[in-house]
């Protein structure tokens, strides 16, 4: 948030949050949802970091596309971000793949859903666009990216994080000059390059992109009139303003947010049901790299009226109780126990079960003598008696959606199989 005499550049921007995609590599969690909709944390959405990183930074223009199977992800944008108020000169838009320009033509890429919605963008006038992908979980201060964008008069800002070069070619990978102009831009190159003096590290985009509304505007429209393009950011805009306008680089490290609980900048895809798995199960930590506790910079999202959360019983062998575990509201701990586990909302854990390493989404319910150890368990599943997971490998992979790294995902559909 900005500390100057001149006022927020934030309140003069639009964020404009690509909501759309289905995210597959985290298999049946994203068959009913998009991703940015898959919950995280106990009670908020993958989307609800890119959101509150806007509104913690001072905008108060956002706009969000959307289009794979958005009615949850929908859903929980009406009832979690209805707040903002037209008198004060703020806008939330939900903007679904509509047929806008052809009755033919979903968005055929991350530059066309913005460019089909070119209109209600410019109804509003803003000065600047934060253009975001709503998929990642972070903390960010959007202000400053903004100031550098005009500090050094850039065409586009791409926000973007040092990651370990083994791990660079699912990024836009870039080369920057001294003063952080970007000369070189490869979209998920297969042989990524290492930044100069960094062995082993290379500059990915975050999807993130600072433009001036006006330019990027006239952009969007020349990219719209070229038959040969695949009308995509990372792909086509991008590198195009690399070649023939001023592309700047904005580290993820100048404007990270950090409550005095984290010791470094924090950044997750949560894409993988492993990578998914591990950053849930990382807030369970004493001190999570994520603090999720910092009132400074909070995490906004839908917050659900229910009881607190319950444990019950207390005999040797049916004792409700969790360790080093993150346990929402509505939850029921009837004499079972929970370790290093992550409870979303109103989740039931009968009687004589053990859960360790566990991922449960909203009202799962786990019956009795149950032990599940490194699962997700997607929300609404009801988990039969007696069931055992985390155990045996090759049964597991035979029964459920087993990992490479061994994290089981177990959705109600695998479940009613066993039956049969």
């Amino acid at each position: 948030m900005s500390t100057g005499v001149n006022p927020p550049l934030a309140r003069h921007a639009m964020a404009y949050v690509l909501a759309g995609g289905r995210g597959s590599r985290l298999m049946e969690l994203t068959d009913k949802r998009a991703k940015t909709a898959v919950y995280f944390g106990g009670k908020s959405r993958i989307i609800d970091f890119a959101l509150s990183n806007a509104l913690n930074s001072g905008i108060r223009r956002i706009a969000v596309a959307t289009q794979y199977k958005a009615h949850s992800l929908i859903r929980h944008l009406q009832r979690g971000w209805n707040f903002f108020r037209p008198e004060r000169n703020e806008s939330f838009d939900i903007l679904p793949a509509s047929q806008r320009v052809s009755e033919e033509m979903w968005y055929r890429g991350t530059a066309d859903a913005v460019y089909q919605n070119i209109d209600i963008i410019e109804s509003y006038d803003p000065k600047f666009i934060v253009l975001l992908a709503g998929d990642h979980v972070y903390k960010m201060d959007y202000e400053k990216m903004l100031q550098q964008h005009v500090d050094q008069g850039a065409d586009v800002t791409v926000g973007c994080l040092e990651v370990p070069r083994a791990e660079a070619s699912g990024f836009g990978v870039m080369h920057t000059t001294p003063d952080d102009v970007i000369h070189t831009f490869l979209e998920k190159p297969a042989d990524p390059p290492e930044i100069p003096g960094k062995p082993g590290i290379s500059l990915a985009s975050m999807g993130i992109y600072v433009f001036d509304t006006k330019f990027l505007l006239e952009e969007l429209k020349r990219d719209a009139s070229d038959a040969n393009s695949s009308h995509d950011f990372g792909k086509d805009i991008i590198p195009y303003l690399v070649q023939h306008g001023k592309a700047v680089a904005h580290n993820f490290n100048k404007s990270c947010v950090r409550s005095h609980a984290e010791a470094a900048s924090y950044w997750r895809d949560a894409g993988t049901v492993d990578s998914y798995w591990a950053a849930n199960i990382d807030l369970t930590d004493i001190v999570p790299q994520l603090d999720l506790y910092d009132k400074d910079w909070p995490i906004w999202t839908y917050g659900e009226i229910v009881p607190p959360a319950k444990f019950v019983h207390d005999k040797d062998g049916r004792r409700g109780a969790a360790t080093s575990s993150l346990v929402s509201g509505g939850c029921i701990i009837s004499g079972a126990t929970l370790r290093h586990t992550l409870l979303f909302t109103g989740v039931r854990v009968h009687s004589y079960s053990s859960v360790e390493g566990a991922v449960i989404l909203p009202y799962a319910d786990i019956a009795r003598s149950c032990r599940l150890k490194n699962v997700v368990v997607d929300a609404n599943v009801r988990i039969p008696r007696g069931l055992v997971v985390g155990e045996d490998p090759e049964l597991d992979a035979a029964r459920f959606r087993r990992s490479e790294l061994g994290t089981c995902l177990i959705t109600q559909s695998m479940i009613d199989r066993l039956d049969k």
